[in-house]
Formats: structure tokens, C-alpha cells, sequence
């Protein structure tokens, strides 16, 4: 098995012009009830549960924050890091927020059904899925066929893994997903496969972010980031769509040629 670099190699959080988030949305919002516990959700009033991938920093911690806020149920911060997701779970703490941690490697089959296991037993299923992990290489040494591969192996074929495994969790008419053309492609099979479960899946992109990844010179706050996923993750239960769309500053785009694309692209030399 091919390991990752140091981390001092490269930067890991959500790729903020590229990766696409995929977003399984919840049921219709409601007031959580004072006495519930987010650490004994078997004592709670919710069966509800949203999870994001890669969440210990910059738009994914975001996202949990804003899920949190608005979202009727548990909300699970997942990292890689142990220390450093406990570390991020602390901090929403300290804002008077009660996500709960598991850990994840999305790399790691393992790590994975691990998860999947943890949300079977202590939920019965999933509501909410946001995809945000990723790696990029920053002024890196290591040789260019191996940042390729590291990037691929983690950035699409994790996203891939997760979505396999964790897909088939998510509770029907409640629902929405993505990732550009791998989402396309499990839209189209959600639509064959589960035609009644109203399972909507959207891939998106947060915009040019101030992360580690983004860089200081980005145009977006982290918050500002968590906008369009958490738009996808909190649309109302009956809506019909967008399914099997690309969803940029929340509206549908349609990756042609002849587009116009946002001018930060050009910005952050993307284009």
C-alpha cells in the first residue's frame, strides 16, 4: 500500500476550486429538543445524522459549524488526525456547539467500514453526507507522478470508496449527493436503482477560498466557502431538485464550452 507523504508535504482539506462536495440533505428543520445529548444519540428525540468528511479546519469545519446551527440532529466532524479532530470538536465547543468525532481516513477501506458500522449502530442510517477531504501538494518536492497518484488515490478514489460504502446508508425522501462527473454518474444510478427514495445528488464547488490551500490572497472566508454545501445539505425534504447537477454561489452551471466562468478562476490561475 502506497502511504501519503509527510504531512508537511503537502496540505489536506477540502481543495477549494476543484474538489466537488458531495451533500446528502437532511429532513424538514426543527428545534432541537434541550434535553438531548449529542454523546448518547440513543437519548435523543432525532434520528438524524449529518456527517462531514475531512472537517478538522478550513471549509469543513466550516460546514459542521454551520450544520450545527441549522441542522436538526447529530452532526459528526471526521479527520484523519485524532488529536487534531478532537482539537476542532473543542473549539466548536467553546462556541456553544456539540458535534461529535469519528475518526476517518478516507484512504483507508477500513477506517471506512468502521465509520459505516459506527453510523448503523448508533443511528440506523445516514441524512447528510458532505464529502470535503482532499489533498493538494504546496511547493513540494516529491516527484510529479507521485503527487498525481496521491492526489488521484485520495481525491477521487477515496471520495469514491466513501460513497460506496456509505451511500447505501442514506434514508430515503430525505436526501440529496455529489462529485462532477463521478456524481453524474451515481445520480443517474440513484435515479435507476432507488426511483422512490427521493435521493437528490449535486456535486459543488465552495469557490477560491482563504484556506491552506486556498492561500491568504483567496477571495472567500471559510464560512463564505460552507455556503453552497450547506445550501445543497439543507434543501426542504420535497423539493424535486437540482439532482445530478454541478451547483456553483448556489445556481446550477453547466460546464461547456462557450460557459463564462467566474473570473476568480483566472484569479487563482486555474484557467
Amino acid at each position: 500500500m502506497t502511504e501519503l507523504p509527510p504531512r508537511s508535504h503537502y496540505k489536506a482539506g477540502c481543495l477549494d476550486w476543484g474538489q466537488a462536495t458531495v451533500t446528502l440533505s437532511p429532513q424538514p428543520l426543527r428545534q432541537p429538543s434541550t434535553t438531548s445529548s449529542p454523546h448518547s444519540p440513543a437519548m435523543t428525540s432525532y434520528s438524524g445524522v449529518a456527517l462531514v468528511t475531512g472537517a478538522n479546519r478550513g471549509i469543513g469545519l466550516a460546514i459542521v459549524r454551520s450544520l450545527c446551527q441549522q441542522f436538526s440532529g447529530d452532526v459528526v466532524l471526521t479527520a484523519r488526525d485524532t488529536a487534531q479532530g478532537h482539537a476542532a470538536v473543542q473549539q466548536l465547543q467553546a462556541e456553544g456547539l456539540s458535534p461529535r468525532f469519528h475518526l476517518l481516513d478516507i484512504c483507508n477501506r477500513q477506517s471506512i467500514w468502521a465509520l459505516r458500522d459506527f453510523l448503523l449502530k448508533e443511528y440506523g442510517g445516514l441524512d447528510v453526507l458532505v464529502n470535503n477531504a482532499g489533498i493538494a501538494f504546496n511547493d513540494d518536492p516529491t516527484r510529479l507522478h507521485f503527487q498525481a497518484q496521491m492526489t488521484m488515490k485520495t481525491n477521487f478514489f477515496g471520495t469514491r470508496d466513501v460513497c460506496t460504502d456509505l451511500l447505501p446508508l442514506v434514508r430515503p425522501q430525505v436526501s440529496k449527493v455529489g462529485l462532477t462527473v463521478l456524481s453524474r454518474i451515481q445520480a443517474r444510478k440513484l435515479s435507476e436503482q432507488r426511483t422512490g427514495d427521493k435521493i437528490l445528488l449535486n456535486s459543488c464547488c465552495p469557490g477560491w477560498v482563504r484556506t491552506d490551500m486556498g492561500g491568504p490572497e483567496a477571495l472567500k472566508s471559510p464560512e463564505e466557502g460552507a455556503e453552497t454545501p450547506v445550501y445543497l445539505a439543507l434543501l426542504p425534504s420535497n423539493v424535486e431538485g437540482p439532482h445530478g447537477e454541478f451547483v456553483l454561489e448556489k445556481n446550477v452551471v453547466q460546464w461547456e464550452p462557450g460557459v463564462e466562468l467566474p473570473a476568480w478562476l483566472q484569479l487563482c490561475g486555474v484557467l
